[in-house]
């Protein structure tokens, strides 16, 4: 099976123009049965699609046909992506592995170069919207809109930036990149075959008989207003400036005590004494943002409201048995953490890190399974966004293996999404790009809270002010 529907009248944006648009189609017929949306999948139909991608430097050999091919090739690995939604007469939605093709797009935005999307200490560059298909698609609209679209743009220095849009009640971070990843695979080596074969099981959180309904035909629209102005800045954590974060947060009252204002023995020493109830590098990183964002937002807050940080967790290996890590589909749930706003504002980062450490430690497999358990009784689409101003939102992982992606001509010089499923309060979190423990935080928030953030030093002493972009590197 071959790309068909090729489109070739250029359109264009301010920005952006489309060169080609054309529908790619698995290199061999799908036998895989219909695949039902698990109790993981389901609440995501109020979900955009996910979107995010990679910025490679320029491709030293003509690369489109192989990225075609190779699409091709995964398609007939990962069946669903090549699918569409359909609801069966009792409600139950399935994905009906149909090979119905993704959409391919093949853009140029001349007028940009990399140093020009990725600048250093500055908001995000809005083109990145432009660099993706199906934008404002709601998960549910895979009824009738492809499950997967991918959108190749490239720029005025010939660098290349891949933006792959996935349904998000077929995939989560983990499924989404272990796709994007085997894509590449299959471009660099050009063979038939991936390493890691994904999982289509869908017997891990049992056969369940919930129906989430959509009565008179009514279709889930956003549960965030999605025209509210928002700032959007990428923070960069250097492994040095987290370890800092995590030694404060895991020192004891007696050693904060003693500081007399040199920390370097104390981090020396806590750096080599490992507790079992340690807070990590990650929830230290989660805390400092909770206080310091709870803290720009003050004015506007009562000490006394309640703010939520949530933190989206895979329950892959939370679950007994455990799931397969390749397991593609949903497997996550999302964490609240709750207080008080003047608790947080107020409190040091060790009580407030250790707010969140121990919600995370308790998230076994029998918290998932009560989890699962409520919403079956009460089925319903997850409830993103912050209603009440106060709340954060923490999704993807440093864990995500985004920068061992490469389709044949070196590894990726950043990460990016678009516009989907951001608000006030939504935070994504990135490797750093050397793999060195650093973390890269993408920041949604309202403008004014975002000013106070960058006049926080408390918060501001630990982003590293130096961009980290090997522009004239691809290894």
């Amino acid at each position: 099976m071959t790309p068909s529907r090729s489109s070739r009248s250029p359109t264009s944006s301010s920005t952006v123009t489309i060169l080609s648009k054309s529908t790619v189609y698995p290199d061999r017929r799908s036998n895989m049965a219909d695949l039902k949306l698990s109790v993981s999948d389901l609440p995501m139909l109020s979900c955009h699609y996910i979107q995010k991608g990679l910025i490679f430097p320029q491709p030293p050999f003509p690369f489109l046909s192989l990225l075609t091919q190779s699409l091709s090739r995964a398609l007939s690995i990962f069946p669903a992506l090549a699918g569409r939604l359909t609801t069966r007469p009792d409600g139950r939605i399935f994905i009906s592995c149909n090979d119905a093709g993704a959409d391919l797009i093949h853009a140029i935005a001349p007028s940009f170069t990399t140093s020009g999307v990725l600048p250093a200490c500055s908001d995000t560059t809005p083109v990145f919207k432009e660099f993706f298909a199906l934008d404002g698609c709601l998960s549910y609209e895979g009824h009738i809109q492809p499950l997967a679209a991918f959108q190749i743009t490239e720029l005025g220095d010939g660098a290349v930036f891949i933006g792959c849009t996935v349904n998000h009640a077929l995939v989560d971070g983990t499924s989404f990149w272990n796709f994007f990843n085997a894509w590449a695979e299959l471009c660099r080596t050009g063979g038939p075959k991936v390493s890691l074969q994904p999982d289509f099981r869908r017997n891990y959180f049992g056969d369940s008989k919930a129906v989430l309904d959509f009565p008179d035909g009514a279709v889930p629209k956003p549960t965030f207003p999605v025209d509210d102005p928002i700032r959007e800045r990428i923070f960069h954590f250097t492994r040095e400036a987290i370890l800092q974060l995590k030694d404060r947060a895991n020192l004891s009252p007696s050693k904060q005590q003693a500081v007399s204002g040199s920390m370097d023995e104390i981090y020396g020493k806590q750096t080599h004494d490992r507790k079992a109830d340690e807070i990590s590098s990650f929830q230290s990183l989660c805390a400092q943002l909770w206080i310091s964002v709870t803290r720009a937002r003050v004015k506007h807050l009562s000490s006394e409201a309640t703010t939520t940080f949530r933190m989206a967790v895979n329950c892959r290996h939370r679950l007994v048995p455990p799931v397969d890590t390749y397991y593609f589909g949903n497997a996550i749930q999302s964490i609240p953490t709750t207080a008080s706003v003047g608790q947080v504002a107020a409190k040091d980062l060790r009580w407030v890190a250790g707010l969140l450490h121990r919600n995370v430690l308790a998230y076994n497999s029998e918290q998932v399974r009560k989890a699962v358990a409520e919403w079956e009784v009460a089925p319903r689409c997850f409830p993103l966004g912050n209603p009440d101003g106060a709340g954060i939102t923490m999704g993807s992982s440093p864990r995500f293996p985004m920068y061992d992606n490469d389709f044949g001509w070196g590894r990726p010089l950043a990460a990016r999404s678009g516009r989907a499923n951001k608000f006030d309060g939504k935070i994504s979190a990135f490797p750093g790009r050397d793999r060195d423990g650093s973390v890269d935080l993408e920041v949604c928030l309202a403008p004014e809270t975002m000013t106070a953030l960058l006049d926080d030093h408390h918060f501001m002493q630990y982003v590293s002010q130096h961009a980290i972009l090997p522009v004239h590197s691809s290894k």
